[in-house]
C-alpha cells in the first residue's frame, strides 16, 4: 500500500499546505508528512482545549503555524501566496453533527464558504499545486437501504453538518468543472469522503471513543444514547493514508481528479454496541449502559461506503480491521510511559512499515 519511504519519495522536500491542522485530523496529518521530510505550513483555529492533540504533541514545532479562520478570505489568500504550496489538504471543518444542530448557519459558513474561498485562492496561485478537499461520508443522500455508498450515488443530508459537507462538494465540483479541468490547468483537485475515525489523542465531545476513555480514565459508567446505529469505523491513519496517496497519484495524473471513497471493507462495520465492546474487551471497567434515544436529533441509523473505487485506481487497501483499529487506538490512551507524540510516531511507522 503505502510506506514511509514512498511518502517521502513524493512529498519530502515539498510545500505542503494544510487546513485544519490542530483539528484531530490534521494533527495526525502534519506528524506523518514531518517524517515524510514536507515543509509543511498549517492554517486553522487556535486548538479549543489544552487537550486536543495538537498541543500534546507539540504541533508548533512540526510545520508553521498560521491561526486564521477559513472564512477570511483575504488572510487566506496571503498565507497561501506567500508560502506557495505544491500540495494541499484542506482538513478545516465543523465536523460534528451535533454542533451543527446548536450552530446550523456557522457549520454552512466554514463547510461551504470555507471550501470555496480556499479554491478561489488557488484559482489564481499561478503555479503548479495538488488540492485534496476532504468532506465525508455523509454526504450522500442517505435512505438507509443497507446499500454501500459509491460515489456517484446522489448527494442529500438531513442535519446541517452532513448537508453543508454535500454543499461543499458541490462547490469542489463547480470549481473543477469550471476552472481546473483544462490540460494546461495548474491546479489539480479531488475530494475525499472518509468514514468514522477513531484514534489516539481524540478528545472532542459527542464521540464514541472519546466518551468511553474519559468514562475509564474517571471510573464512571459509560451512558450510550444509539447502541445500533452502524458506521464504517476505521483507524485515523487509514483515510490520511488515502488522502496522501490520492495525493501523489494526482500529481502525475489528472485523471484522479475526482472523488473517492475512504473507509473499511463493507464485510468489517460495527454498531456502536459492538465497537464498545471490543473497547471494554482492552480496557476493562464499569459496565456500559445502552440507551435507545428516540428525542435527540435526527442521526443517521446505518451508514456503509463502497472504496472499489479506491481499491482499484489506487490500489488503496485497508491495512487495520475494526478489531486492530479499536485495539491501537484504545491501547493508546492506556499508556501513560510515553508522550503523546511519541505514541503517534510509534504507530505511524507500525502503520507505514
Amino acid at each position: 500500500m503505502v510506506s514511509l519511504e514512498y511518502l517521502k519519495s513524493v512529498f519530502g522536500g515539498k510545500r505542503v499546505f494544510v487546513t485544519g491542522h490542530t483539528g484531530f485530523k490534521g494533527a495526525w496529518l502534519i506528524q506523518i508528512l514531518h517524517e515524510a521530510g514536507a515543509v509543511v505550513k498549517g492554517y486553522s483555529l487556535e486548538p479549543e482545549t489544552s487537550l486536543d492533540l495538537y498541543v500534546s504533541i507539540q504541533g508548533d514545532t512540526l510545520c508553521d503555524s498560521a491561526i486564521g479562520d477559513i472564512r477570511e478570505l483575504k488572510k487566506l489568500h496571503h498565507e497561501i501566496q506567500v508560502f506557495q504550496p505544491d500540495f494541499v489538504f484542506h482538513l478545516a471543518a465543523q465536523s460534528l453533527v451535533r454542533r451543527s444542530y446548536e450552530q446550523p448557519v456557522y457549520t454552512w459558513e466554514v463547510n461551504v464558504t470555507g471550501t470555496a474561498n480556499l479554491l478561489e485562492v488557488l484559482r489564481n496561485i499561478n503555479k503548479t499545486c495538488v488540492a485534496v478537499c476532504i468532506t465525508t461520508d455523509k454526504v450522500y443522500e442517505n435512505p438507509e437501504k443497507g446499500l454501500p455508498f459509491a460515489e456517484t450515488d446522489p448527494l442529500g443530508g438531513y442535519d446541517p453538518y452532513s448537508a453543508s459537507k454535500a454543499g461543499s462538494e458541490l462547490v469542489i465540483a463547480s470549481y473543477r468543472n469550471s476552472f481546473f479541468s483544462s490540460s494546461d490547468s495548474p491546479v489539480r483537485l479531488a475530494s475525499a469522503r472518509a468514514g468514522n475515525v477513531i484514534g489516539g489523542g481524540d478528545y472532542a465531545r459527542d464521540r464514541i471513543i472519546p466518551d468511553f476513555v474519559k468514562a475509564r480514565m474517571a471510573g464512571k459508567s459509560l451512558h450510550i444514547r444509539r447502541p445500533e446505529a452502524v458506521r464504517p469505523w476505521q483507524h485515523v491513519l487509514e483515510p490520511l493514508a488515502g488522502y496522501l496517496l490520492l495525493a501523489a497519484r494526482l500529481k502525475n495524473n489528472p485523471g484522479f481528479a475526482s472523488a473517492f471513497n475512504f473507509g473499511p471493507e463493507t464485510t468489517d462495520v460495527l454498531t456502536v454496541r459492538a465497537l464498545v465492546g471490543k473497547a471494554e474487551e482492552v480496557w476493562p471497567g464499569e459496565k456500559t449502559h445502552f440507551e435507545n434515544e428516540l428525542n435527540g436529533p435526527h442521526e443517521a441509523g446505518l451508514l456503509l461506503l463502497d472504496i472499489s473505487k479506491a481499491k482499484k485506481e489506487l490500489n488503496f487497501n485497508p491495512q487495520w480491521n475494526s478489531s486492530k483499529a479499536i485495539t491501537e487506538t484504545v491501547n493508546w490512551y492506556k499508556n501513560e510511559s510515553l508522550s503523546a507524540r511519541e505514541k503517534c510516531l510509534n504507530q505511524i511507522r507500525k502503520y507505514f512499515a
